[in-house]
């Protein structure tokens, strides 16, 4: 197993992804109990398939459908040790459809599907939960999407997540104009057992086509205003979004179930 910190530079910054390559698929029942006790935000399980590799994603409660910045981490990976130098690495996934990874040196992009908030009706906890009294648009796709007047807004929200928790997505991107970069961002999925995550590769799905539309331009560069933060080169490409940053390791390991152990947990999940 490995610790990667994806969309950093250097570690301790961006988001750390647990990467578990496997042979064959361990039951789901398991596959969770390790993601719960990594207690990452994400950890991937890939399996080879045919001339790639099927990729599923838990958080420390749930499966989830599409992960953006455990990917990058898979991708770096397979890339320094699975098949060193590889260049394209091409994962299926459940429900989102196949994904890529391109390595270019120290430059990892992901190649992932658009996808543009639409307008929505939202329920009056949505704000609350932010701790603000209006938004310049409220949106939805996976997740809420909340547009704030700017980058200072953004920074001083202080979510009450026990009242998001009881929203009807798993989670709420808040996104803004900034100063630092031209696109800003922070992310909240109490709902999936993460109160606030450092980079959200998913929730960039959604800001990267609204971004585009509004600025004009197909390529820009973003920042996810965590307390570890992450960079994010952004392009909108067709009915596909490319999102670039960096990884770095932080530890690899090995992980020891003893056989009365998986017996038990493959005993539950039946």
């Amino acid at each position: 197993m490995h610790i990667v910190d994806a969309f950093a530079d250097d570690v301790f910054k961006g988001n750390p992804a647990g990467v578990v390559p496997l042979e064959a698929w361990l039951s789901e029942e398991l596959m969770q109990k390790i993601a719960t006790e990594n207690n990452q935000s994400e950890t991937a399980f890939f399996v080879k398939q045919g001339k790639g590799y099927h990729i599923r994603w838990f958080t420390p409660e749930h499966e989830i459908d599409l992960c953006g910045h455990a990917t990058l981490a898979s991708g770096f990976i397979i890339n320094r040790y699975v098949e060193p130098g590889a260049t394209h690495i091409h994962f299926t996934t459940e429900q989102a459809g196949i994904l890529e990874v391109i390595c270019e040196g120290n430059l990892f992009t992901l190649d992932f599907p658009s996808r543009m908030p639409k307008p929505c009706d939202p329920p009056k906890e949505l704000l609350a939960s932010l701790g603000i009294s209006g938004a310049v648009e409220i949106l939805k796709s996976r997740d809420y999407f909340v547009v704030v007047k700017d980058e200072d807004q953004l920074l001083s929200l202080d979510p009450d997540f026990m009242l998001m928790k009881k929203l009807d997505t798993i989670g709420v991107v808040v996104t803004a104009k900034g100063k630092i970069a031209e696109v800003v961002s922070r992310c909240f999925y109490p709902g999936m057992g993460i109160q606030e995550d450092p980079v959200t590769g998913s929730a960039h799905c959604n800001i990267i086509p609204y971004w585009a539309e509004k600025l004009g331009k197909k390529k820009f560069f973003a920042k996810q205003l965590s307390k570890r933060g992450g960079d994010i080169w952004c392009e909108l490409k067709g009915d596909r979004v490319l999102m670039s940053g960096k990884a770095v390791e932080y530890m690899k390991g090995n992980v020891f179930i003893a056989a009365h152990v998986t017996k038990a947990v493959d005993t539950v999940s039946a």
